[in-house]
């Protein structure tokens, strides 16, 4: 009589998922705190990158002693007290109808909800407030890019830094975000013009120097139309009124500008 049948064929073909399953779960619960630990690092070390205060090899978590995080309320631009900024997770109070709402031109950032408190950074020289480091996100060609924008906080308008530190755009293409020569293009352009209307845009091709717009215009993502556009519309979304613009409003008169 066979020993081979059926259902012990079966019966061996699940005992091995379910031994692989428990494997891969035990591996998953016990590697979680470390990975928790080094995603908190590596939005520390994007932070600071956008901060212009990144170098290899630094101690992270020590230069990240000069910037102190925030939560603000995007309704009033105030800070919202009682809220750890660390702990804080945007993503999950964006899902949450108690504390999200709906974008009032989701077409703008690709995005249907968003969270009604945001975490902002401050780098400070001394005494003396440095930069303003905003999170933006908004969609691309094939996911939701996050990032971090920063201005310079003696104008609250001159571009100091974008990164964007999560993303699943085509490499080579979008994922040219990535690029420390297209980051650098955006170093020293200006968000808004001096009405205080948003300006700064991602155009199709090169920027013309001789332009005199030049200054609010971004160079395009050569054959990644889609994420260059992408990035245009999230941070006209986020800089304007429904998003950041009332509390950068809130910081230029308080003399932070």
């Amino acid at each position: 009589m066979p020993r081979d049948t059926i259902s012990k064929t079966f019966t061996v073909a699940l005992l091995l998922c379910v031994v692989c399953s428990v494997l891969v779960s035990s591996a998953a619960v016990v590697l979680r705190p470390t990975q928790e630990v080094n995603k908190a690092l590596d939005k520390k070390r994007n932070i600071l990158i956008a901060a212009g205060l990144y170098k290899e090899g630094i101690d992270i978590d020590a230069a990240y002693q000069s910037i102190e995080p925030k939560v603000l309320e995007f309704s009033t631009g105030e800070y919202v007290e009682g809220i750890d900024p660390a702990s804080y997770d945007a993503r999950r109070a964006a899902i949450n109808p108690a504390t999200s709402q709906p974008t009032s031109d989701s077409e703008r950032a690709g995005i249907k909800r968003r969270a009604k408190q945001a975490s902002v950074y401050l780098v400070s020289k001394g005494d003396r407030l440095d930069k303003v480091i905003l999170p933006v996100h908004g969609k691309g060609l094939w996911s939701t890019l996050y990032g971090f924008i920063a201005l310079d906080a003696a104008d609250l308008t001159t571009i100091k830094g974008l990164v964007f530190y999560e993303h699943a755009e085509t490499p080579g293409l979008g994922g040219e975000v990535d690029n420390p020569a297209w980051k650098a293009l955006w170093i020293g352009k200006r968000a808004f013009d001096d009405t205080g209307k948003v300006r700064i845009s991602v155009i199709k091709g090169r920027v013309d120097p001789a332009d005199k717009a030049a200054k609010f215009k971004v160079d395009g993502l050569s054959g990644a139309t889609i994420t260059s556009r992408g990035v245009h519309n999230m941070l006209r979304y986020w800089l304007s009124a429904d998003g950041y613009g009332p509390y950068l409003a809130k910081l230029k008169t308080q003399g932070a500008a």
